[in-house]
């Protein structure tokens, strides 16, 4: 009798062992509750530094013509630019562009006879940075009175900077954590959960868009130029545990 009651206490323990220990391996597996939030940083600012490029130039029969037709203009080019207040070690000359010119001959039936020198053109390209972004905008819009005086001077649209770029993105990136945070802290409030500790923060893509231009965000990053007043944004993935 007392061997029976011996056998089926060590079977009753035998199953209870094994149903607290399958309880553990299963809670040792279960994942902890989570919160998934992701939080946005953004700021409007106004670039602080300019860029603007143009160029010009020359055709000629004759090489050195052409050459000293563009020096010419370049020295027209450089005195209008000082008198509109541009130091002259702002201005940046790239190299001169050589390219010869041709005319393709076809016969009336169409076969190709071959090609004609007509000359040669030559250009050269400039560009200015300034942090005086005003009266660079100015004078790249004033430019075109160059002509007057026989330069054909082709002027780009001024591109846009901003040289404390890398202060506003780490200001953004706490404010785009603290804006995690507080939805995370919300979310466990109303499921009535604690907000435990952050397991886990991955940044997002950094985006620079014009401000009020509609521009489209971009998977790898949007960078504007066009605009001088922009707005930067940039987002926060958290992940807390929930107690």
């Amino acid at each position: 009798m007392k061997n029976t009651i011996s056998s089926i206490l060590f079977a009753v323990a035998i199953v209870i062992a094994s149903i607290v220990l399958g309880n553990a391996i299963m809670n040792r597996n279960r994942p902890q509750g989570t919160i998934n939030v992701t939080g946005l940083g953004e700021s409007n600012f106004t670039s602080d530094l300019v860029v603007w490029e143009g160029n010009f130039s020359r055709e000629s029969i004759d090489l050195k013509s052409a050459y000293a037709d563009l020096e010419k203009d370049k020295k027209a080019v450089t005195d209008y630019l000082i008198t509109k207040g541009i130091p002259v070690e702002k201005l940046i000359f790239n190299a001169v562009n050589t390219s010869s010119n041709y005319d393709q001959n076809y016969a009336n039936d169409g076969r190709y006879l071959g090609q004609t020198f007509k000359g040669y053109t030559l250009s050269q390209s400039l560009k200015i940075e300034s942090k005086e972004v005003e009266k660079l905008e100015k004078i790249s819009r004033e430019i075109t009175e160059l002509l007057n005086q026989g330069i054909a001077f082709y002027s780009q649209s001024p591109r846009y900077y901003y040289t404390e770029l890398e202060s506003l993105k780490l200001e953004m990136i706490a404010k785009a954590t603290e804006d995690a945070r507080i939805r995370a802290e919300r979310i466990a409030e109303n499921s009535k959960g604690d907000l435990g500790d952050l397991i886990s923060a991955n940044m997002g893509i950094f985006q620079i868009t014009g401000q009020n231009s509609g521009e489209d965000y971009s998977w790898g990053g949007t960078f504007n130029t066009a605009d001088k007043n922009k707005t930067a944004s940039i987002t926060m993935k958290l992940i807390f545990e929930v107690d």
